[in-house]
């Protein structure tokens, strides 16, 4: 399949980009400037210049492809839930090109929606206020208009080579900034986490076997590791202290990031492993952790 993916060069796009080419299909890849068309193009794929905020090169990219993947977000946590209703925008627009066909349409949304206790599965719909809902509101909107629609949840956690912004390089940057790593509440909560590769042949999987429109997938490697735990390895690796922080305390430590750092969002992935056959091999987060992929430079 000839696959338009926008998120191309990001550090989830980038690996997704590899398996796609790696497996046998062509990727058209969204490129919003010539650094990210340059690499695109020395990995193989094809370029296709555009980004978020232009529906005309969105809606070209998906009718000139036989497939979608949306990997694209604006990162901007200042304007969260802006980019959020974004979003929404953006699937709203890819959805009216692919509108009459049978082109899958895989988008990218969040596990973090949940904060609950109990198990988290792929049937489960949120009903928190998250800005992030737009995402998965505006999936299910563009699978009723006839639209062949999957969704994949990303564990909080996508770790491996390259991840500089995502969760955990978030944790320890707050931690040498502060002169200490913090849990709220004695940090009993949970991560789900998963590595890039095995999200990747998630995606891949996913784009070649048959889904019912709506469906949901979990890109759960592991459906829990315990906050404290992971705190914990960043204190000792950057010699500091552990404290526990009530939730006053977390919202000034923590600032925009203390809503992830108290999710408590346990995780399954079973339905999507039996459904696509999907066994993730790749090393763990604490594995990761303590290979050095996130402390080399702080060393």
């Amino acid at each position: 399949m000839k696959v338009f993916v926008t998120g191309a060069t990001g550090f989830v796009g980038t690996a997704v980009v590899q398996e796609l080419l790696a497996n046998g299909h062509q990727v058209l890849g969204l490129a919003r400037s010539e650094e990210s068309a340059n690499k695109l193009i020395a990995a193989g794929a094809e370029a296709h210049r555009g980004d978020l905020n232009d529906f005309e090169s969105l809606k070209s990219g998906a009718e000139v492809s036989d497939a979608v993947i949306h990997l694209g977000f604006v990162h901007d946590f200042t304007r969260f839930a802006e980019m959020c209703e974004l979003d929404g925008k953006v699937i709203e627009t890819i959805g009216e090109a692919l509108l009459g066909t049978e082109k899958p349409f895989l988008i990218t949304s969040g596990t973090a929606l949940f904060s609950k206790d109990g198990l988290t599965v792929e049937t489960d719909r949120s009903v928190n206020p998250h800005p992030r809902i737009a995402t998965e509101n505006a999936a299910d909107a563009v699978s009723a208009k006839g639209v062949k629609v999957a969704v994949i949840r990303l564990s909080p956690s996508v770790h491996g080579k390259g991840d500089v912004i995502g969760f955990v390089p978030t944790l320890i940057r707050i931690a040498k900034e502060k002169g200490k790593s913090a849990v709220i509440n004695d940090g009993n909560n949970f991560w789900p986490a998963v590595h890039k590769l095995d999200v990747a042949k998630l995606y891949r999987l996913a784009l070649e076997k048959p889904f019912d429109s709506g469906t949901r997938y979990h890109a759960v490697a592991e459906q829990g590791i315990p906050f404290k735990d992971i705190a914990t390895f960043i204190a000792e690796r950057l010699q500091v202290p552990v404290v526990s922080l009530n939730s006053n305390e977390a919202t000034e430590h923590f600032g925009w990031f203390a809503h992830f750092a108290k999710l408590n969002n346990l995780t399954s992935s079973e339905e999507t492993k039996s459904a696509l056959g999907w066994e993730p091999q790749h090393p763990t987060l604490m594995e990761d952790l303590q290979s050095d992929v996130y402390f080399s430079e702080a060393q």
